[in-house]
């Protein structure tokens, strides 16, 4: 599996009103930072890779955004199969039946929507379904969906009841990612809090400012104030990369 094709894929759905919010928030960052720790645009060169390390991680994060709102389009879309082939359909036909589904439940540039328009187009042009879903797994990169794969190919090597083998993985695929959700939820209130931590430094020294501006006054303008600044910022920096890893829990 092409680990780096699938990530290229979930940045390909940002879209460009997305990406400028991104630039913004770092451009924006970076100078409260420049504002807070030195009152001057002068260091800002050094804050370069700051700006990068912000937008990088800005990427990640709305990148496994995307590549969770598949999971959960996936989630639907397998279910939908799952009722197809209960009604009767082939495969061929359920895959399409459940991309005529999901074209009422997602905007047309939704990834699931991109695949199957894709698979029903494979599928018409008669190539073999496993192959159909093989291309499809490849292309995403994504563990359910390999699942899923995996257990259609079993089943038609098997040559049993294969429909009723399918479904049940969709059941407990499905079941899988709705827990996932669930953990999800839980731990956000512990990212809320992690988020809300990195704005007190900058909400104290904001404070100080306005209230005991001549306190602060000896940190600015000098070469001895900048270093200690300096050295405030790379601590912080630090700490919020270590955060950052404490509070990103793999399900």
């Amino acid at each position: 599996m092409n680990l780096h094709f699938a990530k290229n894929l979930w940045l390909q759905d940002i879209r460009k009103r997305e990406y400028a919010v991104g630039i913004i928030q770092a451009t924006g960052l970076t100078g409260l930072m420049l504002y807070v720790f030195y009152e001057s645009i002068l260091p800002a060169p050094l804050f370069i890779p700051v700006w990068i390390v912000y937008l990088k991680n800005w990427l990640e994060d709305i990148s496994k955004k995307k590549e969770q709102q598949f999971r959960e389009q996936f989630r639907d879309s397998i279910q939908a199969v799952a009722a197809a082939l209960k009604t009767g359909y082939s495969v061929e036909n359920a895959v399409r039946e459940a991309g005529r589904d999901l074209s009422s439940m997602y905007e047309k540039d939704a990834r699931i929507r991109k695949e199957y328009d894709r698979m029903c187009h494979q599928l018409d042009m008669k190539m073999p379904a496993e192959r159909v879903l093989s291309e499809f797994a490849g292309r995403t990169g994504q563990e359910d969906v390999e699942d899923f794969v995996n257990v259609f190919a079993a089943a038609k090597r098997s040559g049993g009841d294969s429909i009723s083998i399918i479904r049940s993985a969709v059941r407990i695929i499905s079941e899988k990612i709705e827990t996932e959700k669930e953990i999800q939820t839980m731990i956000a209130s512990e990212k809320l809090e992690f988020n809300i931590m990195c704005t007190v430094p900058f909400t104290i020294i904001l404070y100080m400012k306005l209230t005991f501006g001549e306190f602060l006054s000896v940190l600015y303008g000098n070469p001895a104030g900048a270093a200690v600044m300096t050295v405030c910022v790379c601590v912080y920096m630090a700490a919020k990369s270590l955060g950052r890893r404490i509070v990103r829990i793999e399900v």
